[in-house]
């Protein structure tokens, strides 16, 4: 494949992609959990990874074998939300991922748009505070969807905003289920991290900052 002339779009996620808040969004779960008396491991967070926050809260409830009202989760997720929005209040360009904006540069000299498609609903406050905002043609977060990964919404969505296919875009994804939602929407992927996990990416890196642009060329 020419990649230079069939891919318009790199739609990438935002946790773990771009920049790492993934340990923020744990340690935030695991507070909630002790208080519930649930235990929380880090084995247990990686199925929260691509998921809405009240998905990532049914899930804690079900390890603890704990059933209430929706009232009460929506408190406990505003809860769970206040305590990571200060664990983050930190955040700036040092926290930019490596690799991420030598990506982004080659995608603006290549003339290929940049999208974020990811579930937090934070990602506008994050891309501000890491001063990225102003690099993406389109934001589709977890304001805009209404179905979670292995769901395609988001990338989907992202794809039509720009009046694109999704044989036009590339998925960067940390997850497998976000992977998994690359596969379901058709979609090119890229996965960043553990090739184990990601094995059903159509292109692997361990991170960012492995390879250049250059690697869509393994596209077929």
């Amino acid at each position: 494949m020419d990649w230079k002339k069939n891919i318009k779009c790199l739609i990438f996620d935002l946790d773990g992609v771009i920049v790492d808040t993934a340990i923020y969004h744990y340690l935030a779960w695991k507070n909630l959990a002790i208080s519930l008396g649930i235990d929380f491991s880090e084995s247990d967070n990686e199925n929260l990874k691509g998921i809405s926050r009240m998905e990532s809260l049914d899930f804690i409830l079900n390890l603890g074998g704990i059933a209430m009202s929706h009232e009460d989760k929506l408190k406990l997720a505003a809860s769970k939300n206040f305590n990571y929005l200060e664990l983050i209040k930190d955040l700036n360009e040092s926290n930019i991922l490596p690799g991420v904006i030598n990506w982004l540069n080659q995608c603006e000299q290549y003339g290929i748009k940049i999208a974020l498609g990811s579930a937090s609903k934070n990602a506008r406050g994050i891309l501000e505070a890491i001063k990225l905002m102003d690099r993406f043609h389109v934001i589709i977060d977890g304001t805009n969807t209404s179905k979670t990964k292995p769901d395609p919404e988001v990338f989907l969505l992202a794809a039509e905003k720009l009046n694109l296919k999704p044989q036009e875009c590339v998925v960067i994804e940390d997850s497998f289920k976000g992977i998994e939602a690359a596969q379901n929407g058709n979609f090119y992927s890229i996965g960043i991290g553990d090739k184990s996990i990601l094995y059903n990416a159509t292109i692997h890196l361990a991170d960012m900052s492995e390879n250049d642009i250059n690697i869509l060329s393994k596209l077929k």
